[in-house]
């Protein structure tokens, strides 16, 4: 008769308890299963394919030349060629097709906007309801602008503006690691775990976040650097680890600054920013 293995008894338990090399293997499982989650999820968000043939608003949106639905606008209006000849609303074209538009949409194209707006806390980034204050409310523009990404009303910052659909979702995609800076203010004294697990990743209800930067700025401050931008993110990733958010500010996204603009002041890009930034969305 085969005598019957036991696993070994911790000191100081009454009950038989996995050893801590087991209970080990299960959380690596586990963390990988949440990766592998998370990266299917982004496979299917970035929704890049390039098979041809292709509807040609899509095909113009990944050449870069403006959003599908700016490209719709402008086929509609006759301003799109392709191969020469005027192109029509839902046809599709192959890789080697020419695909011109005429020099009036061109100039209108590069007279696209892009500001960085200093959210005030209390101000949704979209969507207002019941008397709600909005970015537009603080822009002289005659068209409104679109937030590429979002802040949360208690949250304030760095928002940036737009009336090119390109930027969205090449800029926020997580596929495309942009980063971005925040200033995060907590209810209670930061720990060493706390940072190394905020730096590894947090799971928030089976999704477990991107490695991120962290940096101790004072006792309850810190600054987190985040390449994604899940629905409440920083604040969820906080109250997983036991800690409330009582400030959070976004100081920074890719290459562009807050500064010291006041909240509820903007500002234009730069030449240079705006060179930047195009030239991202193109790689």
């Amino acid at each position: 008769m085969k005598k019957r293995k036991h696993f070994p008894r911790e000191k100081g338990f009454g009950k038989e308890k996995i050893s801590k090399n087991i209970l080990g293997k299960i959380k690596k499982k586990k963390v990988k299963t949440l990766v592998k989650k998370r990266n299917e999820r982004e496979k299917i968000q970035e929704n890049t394919s390039r098979d041809y043939p292709m509807r040609l608003s899509r095909a113009m949106y990944l050449q870069n030349i403006c959003s599908r639905r700016e490209a719709d606008r402008l086929i509609e209006q006759g301003q799109v060629l392709v191969n020469g000849k005027k192109a029509v609303l839902g046809m599709k074209v192959q890789e080697k097709d020419s695909i011109e538009i005429k020099k009036e949409a061109q100039e209108k194209l590069k007279k696209k906007k892009i500001i960085i707006f200093n959210k005030p806390m209390g101000v949704v980034s979209h969507n207002p309801q019941n008397g709600e204050k909005e970015p537009n409310d603080f822009l002289p523009f005659k068209e409104k602008l679109s937030p590429v990404g979002r802040l949360d009303k208690a949250s304030h910052g760095l928002l940036l503006m737009t009336d090119d659909g390109r930027l969205v979702n090449k800029l926020l995609n997580p596929r495309y690691d942009h980063e971005k800076k925040y200033i995060v203010k907590v209810d209670k004294h930061l720990t060493k775990d706390f940072y190394q697990k905020m730096e590894a990743g947090v799971n928030i209800e089976g999704y477990l976040t991107k490695p991120a930067k962290i940096e101790k700025v004072e006792p309850r401050v810190f600054s987190l650097i985040i390449s994604e931008g899940k629905k409440h993110q920083i604040r969820r990733m906080c109250a997983a680890l036991g800690y409330k958010v009582i400030d959070l500010k976004r100081v920074s996204f890719l290459n562009l600054e807050l500064g010291d603009l006041k909240p509820g002041q903007w500002r234009k890009l730069s030449g240079a920013e705006k060179e930047k930034i195009y030239k991202i969305i193109k790689n």
